[in-house]
């Protein structure tokens, strides 16, 4: 699968025959460096590399009869050269970034493959937004490929959005030349029961020869899991311990197991690797959802093979685990996550297998990014007018939009509460004693813990609806509110807040700046990070959206939230299809059971 703006293997094995018998000269020969050969897991002294339009035509110990003239040549000096790092599994928009500019944001940390799938932009935008993202993925001097969503709604009947995906949707997007498979299928109680449209999807997507990503978030693995596994979907992100990736090893799925900038998942599975002895090769590194702050800050597949090294994993399998097992998943072997001959020609160049300082990065046989700075540029598309402007509330909200009702006579309820679990994705269904004021219930920020109003504003269609509940663990104090259009993955809008005067007004500024996140104390604007583009993305550079990202989590902070990165967690409480307790714009979902509850138990 290549796109068409890079040529194939086949395209140009002549050239590369030639450059490797002697008979041309390569455009660039990478001399003596140490091959990290992933094949074989091998690291091999005093190598060199020769390249010809884009891809390697020879690996080994003297390239000097490829080298001409007008031959670049690059000193490797004895430093590692190691295949460039994919992430296998993603979405951009939880970066805050257009495609352009998150490959921007990861190009120097040596990330030059990644598989995207842009479930965020379809809630929002349909099949048109998918496009737009696969188009401006593939104007980038890097591999972005993109996996065609399969699930808006990801949970039919308990959430609406502003689009859906459609089985003829999907059929459409296999024959687009950068969609390498199907998004994270979702809806794993419907690929359970075998619901023709999901099978429909996975269908379409094995026809087309390519791979049905997966998204299995029970902790059940029983008869369920085995009937998810055999609706076929072939890797699953979604496990929190080492039984998870053992069991998704051992069913014949790839266990990708990420680690985010809220998610940190790496260190309870890979002890499947590193203590059970289970082979590797079925073990695959993602991030799934990384904000521009730690992009811009602390790294992307790099900072995840650090820390699989520093959870005890050989350096040599690490990277196996994030350049061949990847592409050997998508099928994408012979093209890319390797340095041999016909691979594009996508190298980084470290003199420490274990810090991995990533000192040049070379793609598809151009310099790309030296010393941590980006030395090319990644083409923006021209977002249309269709993508932007998209918060549609219906009426200017008030304090009284997002009143809770006790019952009548209540002086204080038993309400269902959402429980935060910090740096996983899934929530705790919890109970919580709340008191009733003049008839509403109110939130409470008792020294044993907050327990906090949360809000799902309907903002695709300018119906109007508020959807009103509870949740805690957050740790805010005083009179304030936080809200985001970054609501996975209906993204509708979201608003925590412990006073409803302050939850008014950050619903309503962001209406006015067309989408994005802010957070109000005492009627006073602390932070604010635009995004304008489905209300999910900026087009502005990575760094001034890091910047925006920090003062909100200095904000968060200030009102009490000492969470890390807990501006990822708050964005997933819509999020349907991971346990336990979620919100929607049709109500409280308890994900165990699939089925609306209560946010007020009945009185007994």
């Amino acid at each position: 699968m290549t796109d068409k703006a890079f040529p194939s293997w086949p395209d140009i094995a002549p050239d590369l025959i030639h450059v490797a018998a002697g008979r041309a000269p390569a455009d660039t020969v990478i001399r003596q460096g140490k091959w990290v050969n992933v094949h074989t897991r091998e690291v091999l002294d005093n190598h060199d590399i020769a390249i010809k339009s884009g891809r390697i035509a020879y690996v080994g110990p003297d390239a000097s009869y490829c080298t001409g003239p007008e031959t670049q040549v690059i000193e490797a000096q004895g430093r590692y050269m190691i295949p460039g790092l994919c992430d296998a599994h993603m979405h951009i928009e939880s970066g805050m970034l257009t495609p352009a500019e998150f490959a921007r944001a990861v190009i120097p940390h040596g990330t030059t493959s990644m598989f995207t799938d842009p479930h965020e932009i379809a809630n929002v935008l349909g099949l048109e937004g998918v496009r737009l993202m696969h188009d401006e993925a593939l104007l980038q001097p890097v591999n972005i490929f993109t996996q065609m969503p399969s699930c808006a709604p990801s949970a039919p009947g308990l959430e609406t959005t502003g689009f859906e995906i459609t089985a003829e949707d999907v059929a459409e997007a296999m024959h687009w030349p950068g969609i390498v498979g199907l998004g994270e299928m979702m809806n794993f109680p419907g690929v359970a029961n075998a619901d023709p449209k999901m099978l429909a999807e996975i269908a379409a997507t094995q026809r087309a020869g390519k791979t049905v990503g997966g998204h299995y978030a029970s902790p059940d693995l029983g008869r369920d899991f085995a009937a998810y596994v055999a609706g076929g979907p072939a890797d699953d992100h979604e496990g929190t311990c080492e039984a998870d990736a053992i069991a998704r090893m051992r069913q014949g799925m790839r266990a990708m197991v990420r680690l985010g900038s809220a998610w940190y998942d790496v260190e309870a599975q890979i002890t499947a690797i590193t203590e059970k002895g289970l082979d590797p090769r079925n073990f695959i590194l993602c991030t799934d959802d990384c904000h521009s702050g730690t992009l811009v800050n602390d790294g992307h597949m790099n900072r995840v093979v650090r820390h699989a090294i520093a959870c005890g994993c050989d350096p040599l399998i690490a990277l196996q685990m994030v350049t061949i097992n990847t592409a050997t998943h998508f099928g994408l072997e012979r093209d890319i996550g390797s340095i041999t001959p016909g691979r594009r020609a996508d190298v980084i160049l470290t003199s420490d297998l274990t810090e991995l300082p990533i000192e040049l990065v070379i793609a598809r046989g151009q310099i790309v990014a030296e010393s941590g700075s980006i030395t090319v540029d990644c083409p923006h598309l021209d977002w249309p007018d269709s993508a932007r402007g998209t918060i549609h509330l219906g009426h200017a909200l008030t304090a009284k939009d997002f009143e809770i009702q006790a019952p009548e006579g209540a002086n204080a309820v038993t309400a269902n509460v959402i429980g935060m679990v910090e740096n996983q994705a899934p929530t705790k269904a919890l109970k919580a004693e709340l008191p009733v004021h003049d008839g509403l219930v109110e939130a409470t920020m008792a020294a044993e813990g907050e327990t906090c109003q949360i809000a799902l504003v309907e903002r695709h269609q300018a119906t109007g609806g508020v959807t009103n509940a509870f949740v805690s663990g957050f740790g805010y104090q005083g009179k304030m509110a936080m809200a985001s259009t970054v609501a996975h993955d209906s993204h509708h809008m979201i608003v925590v807040g412990t006073d409803r005067d302050q939850m008014a007004l950050a619903a309503n500024r962001l209406a006015e700046v067309g989408g994005g996140v802010t957070i109000f104390r005492d009627g006073a604007e602390l932070a604010l990070v635009e995004l304008p583009i489905a209300g999910l993305m900026s087009d502005s550079p990575a760094t001034e959206v890091a910047a925006k990202a920090q003062k909100l989590g200095e904000a968060m902070e200030a009102c009490g939230c000492s969470l890390n990165n807990a501006y990822m967690q708050h964005s997933l409480l819509a999020l349907v299809v991971i346990p336990e307790l979620r919100i929607s714009d049709l109500g409280l979902v308890d994900v165990r059971t699939f089925e609306m509850i209560p946010v007020i138990e009945p009185l007994t």
